[in-house]
Order: structure tokens, then C-alpha cells, then sequence
């Protein structure tokens, strides 16, 4: 039997007969170390953007939809294709499987091209329609120019990842995602200060960082002994692209209404001023930071999920999820207290020359502290229909938290409460989504759960 043959043989038994929890807790590992140095070094550039100014600390948040666009193609051709991969693994069709890792990966360059020439041809109108006020429009376009420039590496290095990660190989995943991080947390002080290119310092850091993790990826591909990404195996079809849009439209919903969301936020917090929009900027990184842990959490059950429900062991896909959401739900109720308690020494990491993104954006995050603990059970939903390929039903809880709740609130509650209606916008669209993910989520584990005999 040729290596990789035998190699790949028994990831299928490891994920299919090897304990449960214990084998969660071993993918889980370096994907929760890969999210948190992905939320981290994202964090950087606020961090290191906020020495300029409260202006330019706004300009990161005003283009961070951008970047979560760029995301959400990634995630949508990665999701897609590699949750497609981790089943047909667990079937045991291999030939498939390939054909799809090659088919995802070159249709998400074609994306991130696309993305680069639109949006390097409608760069003002976007820099508006993503909330830039007149002082902060010079810097978000600066910054806005570079990240653009990276978006069709950005998006294939995304696909990567998940098609590693879902194969069982999330080591190799994390050491790609791991030393993008690292780079770009040095580059950005030095081409910021040192270089004095101040913001689109940060940006250049961010790209050349991304394509560092790009190489180390294709990289680990190769050393990881799990599906090649090789030209001549790209076979896009129509069954193959509905496949993609089965298992991807959840993450492009998440994704894509993020991007949505955080537009509305900006829009709505523009009048009351620069420092309201940093203040929303900053708590929107510490909050992922925060949720950066339960979400490399839940991506350690995805590829045990994936290839126990290929197999037919749907008791084991029930009862890991079980853990998960116990597990996750205690990690949460600890971060939140601690989030509270915090809160205004965790803004002034950011801006600690302006009380009054201090005052804001300690309000900000106690208030969505307070759903915070609802959080393990959307995303864990979420990843448990993804993966078994109830794309309605993930596709509506992915949309819930950012999209069918957040943004009609957004858009109402700040005419009757001002800027706390901004504020509570995120903590009642938890709440929502967490009723509307149980709804639609339990039906089917009492369904798995009589498939899988218990």
C-alpha cells in the first residue's frame, strides 16, 4: 500500500474509532491557537493604528468589512469544498475528494481577482458606503489600497486552511495562519514608525504577512501527506459547484453579513462622532479575540463530525457536539465576567489618550458580555448543520447573529436610543439568534441521535 494511501487510511480510523473527546481536544488544539494568533495579530493593527490617531483607529474598523468579504469568499470556497472533502474521505472516495481540493482552491483565486480589480476600480464610493467620515476617508483609502492588493492570495490561503484543517492535518494549518501572525505583529511597528509610512504601513504588513502564511500553506499541503491542490485536477462542474454552494453558503452568509453588519455600525455610530466609531472598531477586535477560542474550538469537531457522518456514526457526531457545547459554554461564562469587569482597561490597551472611547467602549463590551455566553451554542450549531450538509437550516443560523437580527436593529434601535441603541444592538442579536438556532438545531440531533441508536 503507497504511503500517503496507508496515511490516509488511518486518519479514517483515528476519526472514526479513536475517543471522542479526546480526539476533539487534539484537533482543536492547534486550531484554537491558530485563531487566537489570526484574532491577535488582527488586534495589532488597532493596536498599533491607534498610536496615529482616533481617526485612523476608525479607518481600520470603516475597512474591516472589506477584509471580511475577502473572508467570506475564502470561507465559502474552503468551507465548501472541505466539508465536501472530510465526507467524501469518510465514504472512503478518494478520487473525489482531490478533484474538489483542486476545484476550490483555483475558483477562489479567480474570486480574489475579481475582488482586487473591482475594488481597486471603486475605491472612493467604497470607502463611503462603508461608513468613512470626511476625516477618516484619507486613511481608510490608504489602507483599503493594500489590502485589496492581497485579496487573491488572501482568499486561496483561507481555502488552505480550511481544506487542511478538515482533512484531519489542522497542525499544518495552524503553523501557516501561526507565522503570518507572528510576521505581521513585527512588521507593523516597523513599516508604521520605523518606515514612516503610518497606516498603510500597517496595511502593507498585513498583505506581505498573509502571503508569508499563503506559501507556508501550499507548504503544508505537500508535507502533510493529504490531498494534493495540482492544476490539471481543477474540474469545475456543476455538481461540484453546487457541492460548494451547499457547504459554503452558511460561511459566506456568517461571513458576508458580518461584513454587512459591522457597515451598519459604522453607520450607525456616525454621528455620534470619530471617537464612537473607534470605540465600536476596538470592541469589535476584542470581541472576536474573545470568540476567536470557542470558534477553533468548534473547527476541532468539524473534521470529526465530517467523517463520522460519511461513515454513518452518527453517535459519535451527536455526542461530540454535546461536549463541545458543555465545554464551550463554561470557557464563555468565565471570559465574559472577566470581559465585565475589565472592560475599560481592556479599551485602553487601544486608545488610552481618549476618555472618551474609554467611556463608550467600556459600555460597549459589558453590555455584550452579557450575551457573550449564548455565543458557544450559535456557532456550534451552525458548524454541526454545515457539516452535515443542512445548508437551509445553517444558512439561516450562520445569517441570524449578523444578519436577520443585528442588521434591522442597527437600523431602528438607534433612532430611539441614540448611541445605547447602538450599543445593544450585538447583545439582543445574540439573544435572538440563540432562540432561532436552538429552534432549528434540536429536531435534528433527536434525529441523529435515533440514526446513531442512543
Amino acid at each position: 500500500m503507497p504511503a500517503n494511501e496507508s496515511a490516509k487510511a488511518q486518519k479514517f480510523r483515528e476519526m472514526t474509532e479513536a475517543p471522542l473527546e479526546p480526539l476533539i481536544c487534539r484537533m482543536a488544539v492547534p486550531t484554537i491557537i491558530s485563531m487566537l494568533i489570526t484574532s491577535f495579530y488582527n488586534m495589532a493593527d488597532t493596536f498599533f493604528v491607534g498610536k496615529i490617531g482616533t481617526s485612523a483607529t476608525g479607518a481600520v474598523g470603516v475597512v474591516f468589512p472589506l477584509m471580511a468579504i475577502i473572508q467570506a469568499v475564502g470561507f465559502f470556497f474552503g468551507q465548501g469544498s472541505g466539508n465536501y472533502i472530510s465526507r467524501q474521505l469518510g465514504a472512503q472516495h478518494e478520487e473525489e475528494a482531490e478533484r474538489m481540493a483542486s476545484t476550490g482552491f483555483f475558483s477562489s483565486l479567480v474570486a480574489g481577482l475579481l475582488i482586487l480589480a473591482l475594488g481597486l476600480l471603486f475605491q472612493n464610493p467604497l470607502c463611503h458606503l462603508l461608513g468613512a467620515t470626511s476625516t477618516i476617508f484619507p486613511f481608510a483609502r490608504s489602507y483599503l489600497r493594500y489590502i485589496l492588493i492581497g485579496a487573491p492570495y488572501m482568499t486561496a490561503a483561507l481555502v488552505l486552511n480550511n481544506q487542511l484543517r478538515l482533512q484531519g492535518n489542522a497542525t499544518y494549518a495552524m503553523v501557516g495562519l501561526v507565522a503570518g501572525g507572528v510576521l505581521n505583529i513585527a512588521l507593523d511597528p516597523l513599516f508604521i514608525f520605523v518606515f514612516g509610512l503610518g497606516i498603510a504601513g500597517a496595511a502593507i504588513a498585513t498583505i506581505l504577512s498573509q502571503l508569508v502564511s499563503f506559501v507556508l500553506l501550499l507548504w503544508g499541503v505537500r508535507q502533510s501527506g493529504g490531498i494534493p491542490i495540482r492544476l490539471r485536477l481543477f474540474s469545475p462542474s456543476r455538481a461540484r459547484f453546487l457541492a460548494i454552494v451547499g457547504g459554503g453558503v452558511p460561511s459566506l452568509c456568517r461571513q458576508g453579513l458580518a461584513s454587512v453588519a459591522i457597515t451598519c455600525l459604522n453607520t450607525a455610530a456616525r454621528p455620534f462622532g470619530d471617537a464612537a466609531i473607534a470605540a465600536m472598531s476596538v470592541v469589535t477586535r476584542v470581541s472576536q479575540f474573545a470568540s476567536s477560542a470557542l470558534i477553533g474550538f468548534g473547527q476541532g469537531y468539524q473534521p470529526v463530525c465530517g467523517f463520522n457522518y460519511g461513515a454513518k456514526r452518527y453517535d459519535r457526531v451527536t455526542r461530540g457536539f454535546w461536549f463541545c457545547i458543555k465545554v464551550s459554554s463554561g470557557v464563555l461564562v468565565a471570559l465574559a465576567v472577566l470581559g465585565a469587569v475589565f472592560a475599560p482597561q481592556l479599551v485602553a490597551l487601544f486608545r488610552a489618550d481618549d476618555p472618551e472611547v474609554i467611556r463608550i467602549g467600556a459600555r460597549t463590551l459589558r453590555l455584550q458580555c452579557l450575551s457573550f455566553p449564548l455565543l458557544g451554542w450559535v456557532i456550534l450549531c451552525n458548524m454541526l448543520l454545515q457539516n452535515i450538509a443542512m445548508t437551509v437550516r445553517a444558512s439561516i443560523v450562520a445569517a441570524a447573529r449578523q444578519g436577520l437580527f443585528f442588521i434591522p436593529l442597527a437600523l431602528i434601535l438607534p433612532y430611539f436610543a441614540g448611541l445605547f441603541g447602538v450599543q445593544l444592538c450585538q447583545p439582543l442579536s445574540d439573544l435572538c439568534s440563540f432562540v432561532l438556532s436552538a429552534a432549528l438545531t434540536i429536531p435534528v440531533l433527536r434525529e441523529l441521535s435515533r440514526a446513531g441508536g442512543q
